[in-house]
């Protein structure tokens, strides 16, 4: 069913009229739920492993960082680009790479690692039971607004989304931080994140859920990195870096000069380690439209969105565990 927002007597573009209903959370209660915690955090980490390089990166980089976060589950999310035959082989296929890199991390993968979804959400009255969304449906149940599971998610969210529609009382115990979309004043929202499954895009952004967006264009897209930088700081340290150098190197088969490589992902977990290195800002959840595209409503919740990356300090702290 389709519902049409009017302002000011104007036909907009028409958004999704939800079945589901959340608990209401109360937004002082929301905004103490989206400050940067102190300590140790707990988090499972939602990942299109095999879809680009930087899930990788991202990947190694929150299990090598036990100091600040307690990894308890990864799962794989489904994707479907020219490196995935359809959204279930992109997810199998990430699921592989999830077990390969626990295997060059030299870490055990046994009840960590679990399946995500085989396709994209079609409807709000049918969330997709996967491993992953009932994993983490049974963890955030478990979980407690004074000690929240911290839900990070660098791919398509349809676990994610899938979990709140088969339990919504879990966005009381859950904090969500989300590399999707851009900033609002991009002219589209169809990022590959965001844009691969638009009705699980927006579950989130109405749920209520504590959230917090790293969006692309406009902020994350500055973090990148060279060939160069990473020979000098990765080939030849382990069995792991140089696997991710090789990756990259893969990516410039034509030997392109002056070219850079997009290693964003790692920004959503490098968040959750030091909150300080990408500044937020408490903002109206928008309105993510049938088009991939933003509306601004001020009545909304607040969630939190990055406005600035400190992209030497993340590969700093990247590097020296890579390496370590």
């Amino acid at each position: 069913m389709k519902n049409f927002l009017m302002v000011t007597g104007l036909l907009l573009l028409p958004v999704l009229l939800w079945s589901q209903e959340f608990p209401k959370i109360d937004e002082a209660v929301r905004i103490n739920q989206l400050k940067p915690r102190e300590g140790k955090v707990r988090m499972v980490l939602d990942t299109d492993t095999y879809n680009e390089v930087d899930d990788q990166f991202a990947l190694a980089y929150a299990l090598l960082s036990a100091d600040r976060v307690s990894v308890e589950a990864v799962y794989a999310a489904p994707y479907f680009n020219d490196r995935s035959t359809g959204p279930g082989d992109g997810m199998e296929k990430s699921y592989e790479e999830i077990l390969r890199l626990f295997k060059l991390l030299k870490k055990p993968s046994d009840g960590l690692v679990f399946r995500g979804s085989t396709d994209y959400l079609k409807d709000v009255k049918q969330p997709i039971r996967s491993e992953a969304a009932l994993d983490l449906v049974q963890k955030a149940m478990k979980s407690s607004p004074d000690d929240p599971l911290y839900v990070v998610t660098i791919g398509c969210i349809t676990n994610v989304a899938s979990a709140l529609l088969i339990e919504p009382q879990i966005i009381k115990n859950i904090v969500i931080v989300w590399l999707g979309g851009n900033t609002l004043d991009w002219p589209t929202q169809r990022e590959f994140n965001m844009g691969q499954d638009l009705i699980a895009s927006q579950v989130v952004l109405n749920s209520g859920a504590p959230l917090v967006i790293t969006p692309c264009m406009g902020v994350v897209s500055h973090f990148r990195t060279t060939i160069p930088e990473l020979g000098y700081y990765l080939k030849g340290k382990n069995e792991l870096s140089d696997y991710l150098y090789e990756t990259v190197v893969g990516y410039n088969s034509k030997k392109v000069e002056a070219w850079s490589k997009e290693i964003w992902d790692v920004v959503a977990v490098a968040w959750v380690i030091n909150p300080s290195w990408v500044p937020t800002n408490l903002v109206h959840s928008p309105i993510l439209t049938d088009q991939a595209t933003y509306s601004v409503n001020h009545s909304r919740h607040f969630i939190r969105m990055a406005s600035f990356l400190d992209r030497d300090a993340i590969f700093r702290d990247l590097f020296a565990k890579l390496t370590k």
